[in-house]
């Protein structure tokens, strides 16, 4: 079962260091179906996402499909979307025993399916910066993640491309700033006396990082207008297929 955990979690790294989302919202129920428990499977989720998050920022800076100077417009983005998101992760963890599943699920799939609509049907529309609605989408999709370990994601990616960002400086922003969101739900966890499944960590870590730059190789040489259509495909499914799995009672 190791050997299809790592293929599954390469896959699902590559998604995410190329469409900026995937991992956890990929990852999560599938290890929940092999037989692990939420609760091994969010903290694990959330130390290797940090991890290969941080590999996706050099590797997208290095491959210039953004910029992460300290000076960088793409930077301050990054570091607002970052803070905004630990307070929100934080919060998720206090409460996470507290909201029903499905109804948590519902809205998450509600709220990817409708953004990921909206960029389609905006892909020919300028789209004017914003920071309010990138610091509110922040904080929500940070909420999502400390509690399901995924549906990160598609909200900040959708989110920044609806706030006028364009979609491949947003992956390697999406990367920094859940980097930052990963570290603190991961240590909260540790705080609140979780134990750790060390052993699905290190799995992860070990199948998931050769994807990251295979990744920014590949969002390297795609055109962006193709991109960005990509991009609102990938959130829109993946928004329906949360919404299927509410439906099948699942």
């Amino acid at each position: 079962m190791n050997l299809i955990v790592g293929l599954i979690a390469f896959v699902s790294e590559y998604l995410d260091s190329s469409l900026g989302m995937g991992y956890g919202t990929v990852l999560a129920p599938i290890l929940i179906i092999f037989g692990y428990s939420p609760l091994q499977v969010v903290p694990a989720i959330l130390i290797s996402q940090f991890v290969t998050d941080i590999a996706a920022c050099v590797s997208h800076h290095n491959c210039c499909n953004v910029d992460l100077k300290v000076n960088a417009k793409d930077f301050r983005i990054a570091m607002l979307l970052g803070l905004v998101s630990a307070v929100g992760v934080i919060l998720s963890v206090v409460v996470a025993l507290k909201i029903p599943k499905w109804l948590l699920t519902l809205y998450i799939g509600l709220l990817v399916t409708c953004m990921g609509l909206l960029i389609l049907f905006t892909i020919k529309r300028p789209m004017h910066f914003s920071w309010r609605k990138i610091t509110g989408i922040s904080f929500l999709a940070a909420f999502n993640k400390g509690l399901s370990g995924g549906g990160y994601g598609p909200l900040v990616m959708g989110g920044q491309i609806l706030s006028g960002v364009h979609a491949k400086n947003a992956v390697g922003i999406t990367a920094f700033a859940e980097a930052i969101t990963c570290a603190v739900g991961f240590l909260f966890y540790l705080f609140m006396g979780k134990a750790i499944d060390w052993k699905l960590v290190v799995l992860l870590l070990i199948s998931a990082t050769p994807a990251v730059p295979l990744a920014a190789l590949t969002v390297k040489d795609i055109h962006p207008a193709r991109f960005k259509k990509y991009v609102g495909i990938f959130i829109t499914l993946l928004g329906l297929l949360t919404l299927l799995k509410i439906a099948s009672g699942a």
